[in-house]
């Protein structure tokens, strides 16, 4: 053993221990691998910064791209709302669809596009559930990742495997010879979640933006935070009155956020609005207040809007608190004078006023520099009031068009650049090439591409490069490799299997899964014949365990989703450590029972 082998093993260990023990965030610990190697001569200074321009990173930043295009789009809000249809109202269903889905999807096309096209989706029912992000990211990822094992083109280890056989004088597998295995480790993998998933998963992630900046003004203020619907009979005493007269607000200390007629939303209808039957009425405030409503109007209640016009509603609707700034025209008017429903459809929910709290009907208050508003409307309504330069915007409006973002243009971009990869061309290439026919289309625009790219993610991937690096130069792999091969040779069948599994997992982990299997292949093809097994099986086994990679985020798939899903180590240790061994145990015995 070489002094270097000896160091690099040391930066592992200290690696795996930052990243259990979570001493530092994961991107610092990979800088900080980054700089060590060529200090300690690992690997030369200008390779320490390669990471950055390799197929990995450079793909991931065109997936995230690619991704926030596909969002802008529109597309995968109709696409969740088909999935909240066929999901109903249980989140164990809701993942179990959208885990196959993504699994069988990535069958044909990289696991990293498969994900990256489910990501909005699945943020939008996340919002719209009022679920953490954290209870259906991390499953969608472990299913893309299982899904590549289902055919010989799926993941980059199965495409490069053939390869190494013919090296080897070994015989190729066929497209779907890998599919019976693949087909039993997504059931597992959905199984898993299905079942014990609300263990599992983690329920306190950080919260997508839009989300996150709703619940702090909820909390911030004290707000009502739920929304109850009405439906109006025939026979309702409300029918042909409007509004003003009824006085929701100061009869019964509820807002009426919109009301519903035909296909339609009217938010915050005008104070003259006359109502008639079959209305769905949509109200802000508290259980009690709504039960007197519906006792004196002879409401239908409860009822439940659809699933895809209830995530109609919450997508396109929210709070914001504005400040009257000096000099504005709304100065010096009431809010009945301003006719902010009749204007802009925006119901004023609260008036704060130094240390003042006004939480009743204020539609006759004057309003002063200073003053602040809490308001609720449809985004696009909230937009064209902050325009207007009469009050100044104090709470973040999500960035989502108003409309759909040319849907035909970005589904033709997304599934080029998948096209593309699946042709055979660089991996890279293809997806930035596609991100970039997103942008020359105005699919989305420059600045907001740079701003979908989440550096954390990139620079976590950039720095564990060079560990691989150093891994392959130094020796350290193929010498830890050959010690274990060189130990097994005499072992039962069984033992030599779970061995390769296992150190086909480990490497997977911290180097490239194609390097790892290009390292390991022909290493397990010599073992193979030594011991008088066919070699095919176990470069099988190789294969698919270096798409193992549940254990921490070093995975293109986890990285992805571990900031929109606020993932921490600790999360990957815990629910991907046991995916780990069950994928060991199903692999080992799958290819013991059907390839030897």
């Amino acid at each position: 053993m070489t002094m270097e082998i000896v160091l690099v093993l040391s930066v592992l260990t200290v690696t795996i221990v930052l990243f259990v023990l979570e001493l530092l965030r994961v991107d610092v610990v990979a800088i900080l691998i980054m700089i060590v190697l060529p200090w300690l001569g690992l690997v030369p200074a200008k390779e320490a910064f390669s990471g950055f321009a390799s197929n990995a990173v450079i793909s991931m930043i065109a997936v995230m791209i690619l991704g926030a295009g596909v969002e802008r789009s529109g597309i995968m809000s109709e696409v969740a709302r088909s999935i909240m249809r066929l999901a109903g109202a249980s989140e164990k269903r809701l993942i179990a669809v959208v885990s196959m889905s993504v699994g069988l999807l990535s069958a044909f096309m990289q696991n990293i596009g498969a994900a990256v096209l489910f990501l909005p989706s699945m943020l939008t029912i996340a919002r719209s559930r009022k679920i953490s992000p954290s209870r259906l990211l991390m499953p969608l990822g472990f299913a893309a990742i299982l899904g590549g094992v289902l055919t010989m083109v799926g993941s980059g280890p199965l495409i490069i495997l053939n390869d190494l056989l013919l090296q080897g004088n070994q015989a190729k597998y066929g497209l779907f010879s890998v599919t019976p295995l693949g087909l039993i480790l997504l059931g597992v993998g959905v199984s898993y979640f299905f079942l014990f998933g609300h263990r599992l998963l983690p329920s306190d992630s950080v919260a997508t933006p839009e989300l996150g900046a709703q619940q702090q003004l909820i909390e911030t203020w004290r707000l009502p935070d739920s929304v109850y619907y009405c439906r109006i009979p025939a026979d309702s005493p409300l029918i042909e009155k409007t509004r003003e007269e009824v006085g929701f607000r100061s009869r019964y200390n509820l807002h009426l956020l919109a009301l519903k007629e035909g296909g339609e939303f009217l938010y915050a209808p005008w104070r003259y609005t006359r109502f008639v039957a079959g209305q769905i009425l949509i109200f802000l405030g508290e259980l009690q207040d709504i039960q007197r409503l519906v006792a004196d109007y002879k409401l239908i209640f409860p009822i439940r809007l659809k699933n895809r016009e209830k995530l109609e509603f919450d997508q396109d609707s929210g709070f914001i608190e504005v400040v009257i700034p000096p000099r504005s025209s709304f100065s010096g008017k009431s809010i009945r004078e301003i006719a902010l429903r009749k204007t802009f459809g925006i119901e004023p929910i609260m008036l704060i006023r130094g240390a003042t709290e006004d939480r009743g009907d204020f539609s006759d208050e004057v309003l002063q520099p200073g003053d602040d508003l809490i308001v609720h409307g449809p985004w696009k309504n909230l937009r064209e009031l902050g325009k207007k330069k009469n009050c100044v915007l104090a709470t973040p409006i999500s960035d989502r068009p108003a409309k759909p973002s040319r849907p035909a243009a970005a589904l033709i971009c997304f599934f080029a650049a998948i096209g593309l990869a699946i042709a055979g061309f660089h991996l890279s290439l293809a997806l930035m090439s596609g991100a970039l026919a997103m942008i020359l289309v105005r699919v989305i625009s420059i600045d907001d591409a740079y701003r979908a790219v989440d550096w954390r993610t990139v620079f976590l991937l950039a720095g564990l490069i060079p560990l691989g690096i150093a891994m392959e130069r130094s020796g350290a792999a193929a010498f830890v490799a050959t010690q274990l091969m060189s130990r097994l040779q005499n072992s039962h069948t069984v033992v030599l299997l779970a061995s390769v599994a296992l150190l086909s997992t480990i490497f997977s982990l911290f180097m490239s899964n194609v390097a790892a299997t290009v390292l390991l292949v022909p290493l397990t093809i010599k073992i193979g014949n030594i011991a008088g097994i066919d070699p095919r099986p176990l470069a099988l086994l190789v294969a698919v365990c270096a798409s193992n990679s549940f254990l921490l985020p070093t995975h293109q798939v986890n990285a992805l989703l571990m900031t929109p899903g606020g993932y921490r180590n600790i999360d990957y240790l815990r629910t991907g450590g046991i995916m780990t061994l069950i994928y060991i145990v199903v692999v080992v015995l799958g290819v013991y029972l059907f390839y030897l």
